[in-house]
């Protein structure tokens, strides 16, 4: 790649690291823009004009371009030809964007967002609706965490026989979940699995 890639950023964030893990793992430098979004910075007339009219991060910066969403970004440092992280076979590769799919409406929404709340603000900063909303988004954490265990009860990765875009997806939120409460202990297969992500050669930590 030609271009320039930035990161505009918060390094809390499990969905700005799938970016950074994923071209690490490509050999891709990147250079990192950093926002609090605790503070807003997201939201600012400059960030929202210039950067993403949605105020949120993480965007990837391709030039002049720029591109919102963490998977999108995750595929597009990917889909250079190498399929170094995207299966070859047809139904692999959308069996990858299946998962990837699951990690933003059945995972993420939940798992993710305890960590924010428990992890990163702390419960007594929370709301009364957040609050009420904790048992509801831990059984569905755990629901989504048991069906990844009883998947990679027989397969050593989510698509294809080598590691893809569906793991790093994965992984970036699974691996800081017990920081939202739960408890990986219990789901043996996916805690193998996190540490077969972490010995990938290339592999960075989350900040």
């Amino acid at each position: 790649m030609s271009a320039t890639l930035i990161l505009h950023e918060d390094p809390c964030s499990g969905n700005c690291y799938k970016i950074r893990l994923t071209a690490a793992l490509l050999g891709l430098p990147l250079e990192r823009r950093f926002y609090d979004i605790r503070k807003g910075e997201t939201r600012t007339p400059e960030f929202l004009a210039h950067v993403n009219a949605n105020g949120r991060i993480p965007v990837l910066q391709i030039g002049e371009r720029f591109l919102p969403e963490s998977n999108a970004a995750c595929w597009y440092l990917a889909d250079d030809g190498s399929c170094r992280l995207i299966p070859t076979d047809r139904f692999a590769r959308a069996d990858m964007l299946r998962w990837m799919f699951f990690e933003q409406y059945n995972h993420e929404p939940n798992v993710a967002t305890l960590r924010f709340w428990l992890g990163i603000i702390g419960e007594a900063g929370l709301s009364d609706a957040q609050r009420a909303a904790i048992p509801a988004k831990r059984t569905a954490g755990d629901a989504a965490l048991a069906l990844m265990d009883e998947h990679l009860a027989a397969h050593a990765w989510f698509a294809g026989d080598s590691v893809s875009l569906a793991d790093i997806a994965l992984y970036a939120y699974t691996h800081a979940a017990g920081e939202g409460g739960f408890d990986l202990a219990v789901y043996p297969h996916v805690t193998a699995w996190l540490a077969r992500v972490a010995a990938l050669p290339d592999y960075v930590a989350m900040d």
